[in-house]
C-alpha cells in the first residue's frame, strides 16, 4: 500500500512536473491546436475501476503523456484565436503552485488572515491599474474580490440588486411578485442562466434593443422598458451593461445607460469580462466612461487577457452592503472574535459557495513580475496584432470585415460573390470546419444580421507576428481553394 508522499518524494515529482510543464511550453507548436480525440476516446482510454494499490507518480505522468494529451485543446498554442485568449503564465503557474502546496481554505480572515489581506490589496492594486473609480476601492464603502468567473460575479451582483431593491424580502421570504432583469441580445448567456438560478426566472429578462451598426444597447428602449414593467407592477432589479461583448467586442453606452437606472432607481451591473483589463493602457481608459457616476458593481477576468491562468474573475462594488446582506449566514460554527468585531473582511460573504481558494497568489505573482509596463506591453501586442489583421482583411477585396474592432478581436467572413445568404453561411462554417481540422490554427463564429462571420481572438503570450501572417495566408488559400 502507497503512503502519504514525502517530502523528498515530493522535490522529486515535483521538479519533473514543472519540467514537463516547461517541456510543454517549449513545444506547444508542434501540437494540433484542436484535439483530434473523438469522442469517449480518451474515455475508453482509461480503467473502468480505480486501482486497488497506489501506483506511483511515475505511472500518472506516462498516463498524461499516452491518454490525457490526445485530448487536450492547447489554449496557450499560438494559433488558437478562438473564443477568448485563457493567458496562463509562469509567474501565476507558480502562483497557483503555492496557492496549492499551503492548501489553504480562505472562507474567512480567521482561518488564514494573509489569504484575505493579500486579495485585498492585490484587488486594491489591480483597480490602480486599471484607474477605477476610488469607491470601488476597499478603504470606502464598496471593495472588491476575486470571483472564480464572470458568470459567478453576475449571479452575485444579481442578488445583491435583488437585496437592495425589496429590502431583502426575496431572501427571506423567496420572490412573491415579478421581479425583472435588463439585458440586451449581446449580453453573455450567464445572465440568463443566473436570472433563472436567482429565481427571477428566464420569462423575466427583458431584452433591450441594440443599435443595428454598433451592436449597442439601446438607452432610449431601456428606458422605455423599465417604464412599462413599472407600471405593470413588476419590480426592477438589474441593468446589465457590457464593455467587450462575446460576440463582436461591442461596447453598451455606459453613460446613457447609466442615466437610465439612476432615474429608475435600478443597480447597474458591467460586465467588461474580456476588454476591462485593457483599461491597464492608458489609451483605453476610455474603457471606464460611466463607472464612477453609475455603476453598482463591475467585473473584468485577469485570466482572459491579463496573463492569469483560470479561474480569476475581479468583481468590485461601490457599496459592500447589499452584498454582504444578500449572502452573509453566520452559523455558530463559523463565529469568531475577529468576525464580531467587524475589523476585517470575511470574503465568504461576497460569493456564493462558502469554500475559497487562495486566488490571490497567482494574481499578485503576476503583478510583482511583469509591473505594469509589462501588462500594457502584453494588451497592445495583441491589439496591433489584431490591428494588422484587419488592416489585411479590409484591403482584399475577397473579404468583408466588420467594424469596430476596438481591441484584440477581428470578425469577418468570406464574400462568396453571387451566392445566396443561406449557402455562403454553409460555405463559410465548413471553411471554419476545414481551418480548425488542419491543426495549425482554431477560429469559432458568430451571427450579426443573421449572417455568419469568423471571429479571430488575439492574445496569447505566444502569438507573435508570424502566426498571425501565417494564419491570415491559411484562411486566404483555403477560402480560394
Amino acid at each position: 500500500m502507497a503512503g502519504h508522499m514525502t517530502p523528498e518524494e515530493f522535490r522529486r515529482y515535483g521538479r519533473q512536473v514543472v519540467d514537463w510543464i516547461a517541456d510543454y511550453q517549449e513545444k506547444i507548436e508542434s501540437y494540433p491546436v484542436l484535439s483530434q480525440a473523438g469522442p469517449g476516446e480518451v474515455l475508453n482510454a482509461l480503467p473502468a475501476s480505480p486501482p486497488e494499490k497506489g501506483e506511483g507518480f511515475d505511472a500518472v505522468l506516462a498516463d498524461l503523456d499516452r491518454v490525457i494529451m490526445p485530448g487536450i485543446t492547447h489554449w496557450q498554442h499560438p494559433g488558437f484565436f478562438a473564443y477568448f485568449p485563457a493567458n496562463a503564465s509562469g509567474p501565476a503557474i507558480l502562483g497557483d503552485l503555492l496557492s496549492a502546496g499551503l492548501g489553504v481554505q480562505g472562507m474567512l480572515w480567521a482561518t488564514s488572515p494573509a489569504c484575505t489581506e493579500l486579495e485585498t490589496r492585490t484587488i486594491d492594486w489591480l483597480a490602480e491599474l486599471l484607474d477605477l473609480p476610488g469607491r470601488f476601492r476597499s478603504d470606502g464603502t464598496g471593495g472588491g474580490v476575486i470571483q472564480d468567473s464572470a458568470s459567478s460575479a453576475a449571479l452575485v451582483a444579481i442578488l445583491a440588486a435583488l437585496h437592495r431593491a425589496d429590502g431583502g424580502a426575496a431572501g427571506r421570504d423567496g420572490i412573491t411578485r415579478r421581479h425583472t432583469l435588463y439585458i440586451s441580445s449581446q449580453t453573455h448567456s450567464s445572465l440568463e442562466k443566473a436570472a433563472k438560478i436567482a429565481g427571477i426566472g428566464a420569462a423575466n429578462v427583458r431584452v433591450v434593443d441594440v443599435d443595428p451598426a454598433t451592436l449597442a444597447m439601446d438607452p432610449a428602449h431601456l428606458d422605455a422598458l423599465l417604464t412599462e414593467d413599472t407600471a405593470a407592477g413588476a419590480l426592477p432589479v438589474m441593468v446589465c451593461a457590457t464593455i467587450g461583448t462575446t460576440s463582436t467586442t461591442a461596447v453598451d453606452p455606459v453613460p446613457a445607460i447609466g442615466e437610465v437606472c439612476r432615474r429608475h432607481g435600478v443597480w447597474l451591473h458591467v460586465d467588461a469580462a474580456y476588454a476591462g483589463v485593457a483599461a491597464v493602457c492608458p489609451e483605453f481608459r476610455w474603457v471606464n466612461d460611466g463607472l464612477a457616476g453609475y455603476a453598482d458593481s463591475y467585473s473584468t477576468n485577469p485570466h482572459k487577457w491579463l496573463l492569469t491562468n483560470f479561474d480569476c474573475n475581479a468583481m468590485w462594488v461601490a457599496d459592500r452592503g447589499p452584498l454582504i446582506g444578500a449572502l452573509s449566514i453566520l452559523p455558530e460554527y463559523l463565529r469568531n472574535q475577529a468576525t464580531t468585531s467587524g475589523e476585517v473582511i470575511d470574503y465568504r460573504d461576497w460569493q456564493i459557495p462558502l469554500g475559497r481558494r487562495f486566488r490571490a497568489l497567482k494574481l499578485w505573482s503576476v503583478i510583482r513580475w511583469y509591473g505594469a509596463e509589462g501588462l500594457r506591453e502584453h494588451v497592445r501586442t495583441g491589439v496591433r496584432l489584431a490591428r494588422d489583421l484587419a488592416s489585411w482583411i479590409d484591403a482584399d477585396p475577397g473579404f468583408e470585415l466588420l467594424t469596430p474592432h476596438p481591441f484584440g478581436l477581428v470578425c469577418f467572413r468570406p464574400r462568396w460573390d453571387g451566392m445566396p445568404d443561406e449557402e455562403a453561411d454553409a460555405a463559410t462554417l465548413r471553411l471554419m470546419e476545414r481551418l480548425n481540422a488542419s491543426g495549425a490554427l482554431y477560429l469559432t463564429h458568430t451571427k450579426v444580421g443573421g449572417r455568419v462571420l469568423l471571429r479571430m481572438a488575439i492574445g496569447s503570450p505566444a502569438t507573435r507576428d508570424k502566426h498571425v501572417r501565417e494564419a491570415w495566408r491559411r484562411i486566404r488559400e483555403e477560402a480560394a481553394g
